[in-house]
C-alpha cells in the first residue's frame, strides 16, 4: 500500500517511521482561515480535513494520513511564536497551569473513504523561573513548535504530567491513528502492510 504523510512535520514522521511504516512525505497548505478558533475540536478537524483533500490533488493512490495540532490555554489556540518574544511570552501563560493539546487526524483511502478523529491531553507545566524559560528559549527549539515548546526535547522537563496521549503531544497520537486506520481499511490491510507484505 503507498502512504503519503500530508505533513512536512519531522515529529510526525519520526512517530511513523517508529512503528515502521514506510511513506512518502508531501506539503500541502491550507486556508485556515475557515477554521473555528472557539471550539477546537472543530478547528482541527476541519484543518486535517482540508490537508487531507489538499493531498488528493498530488496523489490519487493508497492511504493520505493528515493531522493537525493545536495547544490551547484559557480557551485561546496558541499556535507557533513568531519570534523570541514571542515564544517567552506563551511559556510564562503555560507556568504553573494546564493547558489541552488537540489532535485531529483525517485519513483518506480511495478505495476505503475517508475518516476523521480528534484526540486530546491535558499537559500541565510546573512553575517556571525567568531563565528556564531564557534557556529553553535561546535554544530554538520552541520557535517551530505549537505552544512554544516540544515534550520530547528540553521542553519536556517543564511539565510535571499529562493526562492522556504523550504523543498527541509531540503531534500524532499513534493510537487514535492506528485503531482509525484499522477501521477505514480493515486488519488484513493493515496487518499486511505491518509484516512487509
Amino acid at each position: 500500500m503507498k502512504i503519503t504523510l500530508a505533513s512536512q512535520s519531522p515529529r510526525r514522521a519520526m512517530l511513523l517511521k517508529q512503528i515502521g511504516l514506510e511513506f512518502n512525505q508531501i506539503s500541502c497548505n491550507v486556508d485556515e482561515s475557515d477554521a473555528p478558533v472557539d471550539n477546537p475540536v472543530e478547528h482541527v478537524h476541519i484543518l486535517s480535513k482540508a490537508k487531507a483533500k489538499a493531498a488528493l490533488h498530488q496523489t490519487s493512490e493508497g492511504l493520505i494520513i493528515a493531522a493537525d495540532t493545536i495547544v490551547v490555554h484559557d480557551d485561546k489556540i496558541l499556535g507557533k511564536p513568531k519570534d523570541e518574544d514571542e515564544a517567552r511570552k506563551i511559556l510564562h501563560q503555560l507556568s504553573d497551569h494546564s493547558h489541552k493539546v488537540y489532535t485531529g487526524i483525517s485519513l483518506i483511502h480511495v478505495n476505503h473513504g475517508e475518516l476523521s478523529d480528534v484526540e486530546m491531553t491535558v499537559v500541565n507545566f510546573l512553575h517556571l523561573e525567568d531563565w528556564e524559560i531564557d534557556a529553553y528559549v535561546s535554544s530554538g527549539s520552541p520557535l517551530d513548535k505549537a505552544g512554544a515548546y516540544g515534550i520530547q526535547d528540553r521542553g519536556g522537563l517543564m511539565i510535571s504530567d499529562i493526562v492522556g496521549d504523550y504523543n498527541n503531544v509531540v503531534g500524532f497520537p499513534l493510537t487514535l491513528f492506528y485503531y482509525m486506520w484499522r477501521e477505514l481499511c480493515g486488519d488484513d490491510v493493515v496487518r499486511s502492510v505491518l509484516n512487509g507484505s
